[in-house]
């Protein structure tokens, strides 16, 4: 229902960001690190995507700082057990690039936030990397040409570039989105997790 709301930050206390919209205040619910961004930025204008739940007993608009944030809280929240308070206790500790690269290898130590254990970390893992296709991550499958021209050197490249599409593949896109976020940026002397935070700043830019 709500894409985004844009305008003025009205209030800011205990994970609860006020976006004055023209005269309606929006009540998000945020992160701590999404909190921790606007902490200067009372008074000012603001932008903050959103997600709406809707239960029978009340209706809540979550905000966050980018569409990448809003991907991960979307995939979290589809796991069996994690509800939208733990999902925010896990974007506020955990960046959307970590909890991608944490999924794609199956890290479960990286997936940590107070009240998020091994053991809701491992089904976080199990369950969403379930989601990525195998025939999109079994082989490299030309993706050193696809992302790094011709000339690209072999299997340790191959192998990063792999590892960098499954996590953003983790975070809900596509193949062919994946590549097309990696195609803009020079990848050749970047790790996994650098190529995953230059992807998703061409997302937000």
């Amino acid at each position: 229902m709500f894409y985004y709301v844009n305008g003025t930050l009205a209030a800011l206390e205990g994970g609860i960001a006020v976006v004055d919209c023209g005269g309606v205040g929006y009540m998000c619910n945020v992160c701590a690190r999404t909190e921790a961004k606007l902490g200067q930025s009372l008074g000012k204008t603001v932008k903050l995507y959103t997600y709406l739940s809707v239960r029978e007993d009340a209706m809540e608009l979550f905000g966050f700082g980018d569409r990448s944030e809003l991907s991960m809280f979307k995939l979290l929240i589809s796991v069996s057990g994690v509800g939208a308070r733990t999902a925010l206790a896990i974007l506020g500790a955990v960046t959307p690039e970590k909890f991608a690269y944490a999924v794609s290898v199956g890290d479960v130590k990286s997936i940590k936030a107070p009240g998020v254990g091994p053991k809701i970390a491992a089904r976080i893992i199990l369950e969403l990397k379930d989601k990525i296709s195998k025939d999109f991550v079994s082989d490299g499958d030309g993706l050193d040409a696809a992302v790094l021209g011709a000339s690209a050197p072999a299997a340790p490249q191959s192998n990063k570039l792999t590892e960098a599409r499954t996590a953003l593949m983790a975070l809900g896109f596509t193949k062919s989105e994946a590549e097309g976020l990696m195609r803009k940026i020079d990848c050749t002397r970047l790790s996994v997790e650098d190529i995953i935070r230059e992807a998703l700043k061409q997302l937000n830019s």
